[in-house]
């Protein structure tokens, strides 16, 4: 008897320690789908100086009503606001890095990406209490409810199409700037 309770435990302990290491070196979910790839759906080239492109995508995302936090020679950093529902709250943050490919090259890197950030009404009600020496604490009945918008989740947004229609509207303001100005 004492040899089968001493294989169980063994057994046991074989199983939880491969258990555990099995935890300890697998990836979350998240960290599986990420891949460092060549090509990506974040990043797109175009001819011209950085400057030329960082201001096309300044008028892209003026041109879809995201309010310009920050706009620079070589990044744009612009806000969103949505709000589907009365109770939910959604924020898209689009940051562009504008990056000469190389010395000498006349074409630019643009890096983009945008963060979505999604907030919930959450309701909490407060009551009053009065404190009586002898009798103790006595709750009232009345009371005030206080709403406040608590961030529910941040993620990168994946979409490939969505970064796809960006950069094609990156492309239709670059064409205005590369023409001439009539001096007349």
């Amino acid at each position: 008897m004492p040899t089968t309770s001493f294989s169980i435990r063994f057994i046991f302990t074989v199983a939880l320690v491969a258990g555990l290491s099995a935890c300890a070196t697998a990836n979350p979910p998240e960290l599986r789908q990420e891949q460092f790839l060549s090509s990506g759906s974040y990043v797109q080239s175009y001819p011209g100086a950085p400057e030329r492109s960082c201001e096309a995508a300044r008028r892209a995302l003026l041109s879809q009503g995201y309010v310009i936090n920050e706009a620079t020679a070589s990044q744009v950093r612009g806000r969103k606001y949505f709000q589907p529902h009365t109770d939910t709250h959604t924020q898209i943050e689009f940051h562009v890095v504008c990056a000469a490919n190389s010395e000498g090259s006349n074409s630019t890197t643009v890096f983009a990406n945008a963060v979505r950030d999604r907030y919930s009404l959450r309701k909490s009600s407060n009551s009053a209490s009065l404190g009586v020496g002898a009798i103790g604490s006595i709750s009232l009945p009345f009371g005030s409810s206080d709403d406040a918008l608590i961030k529910v989740g941040t993620e990168t947004i994946p979409t490939k199409q969505f970064y796809t229609q960006f950069f094609e509207l990156i492309e239709r303001y670059l064409d205005p700037l590369s023409l001439p100005v009539d001096p007349s």
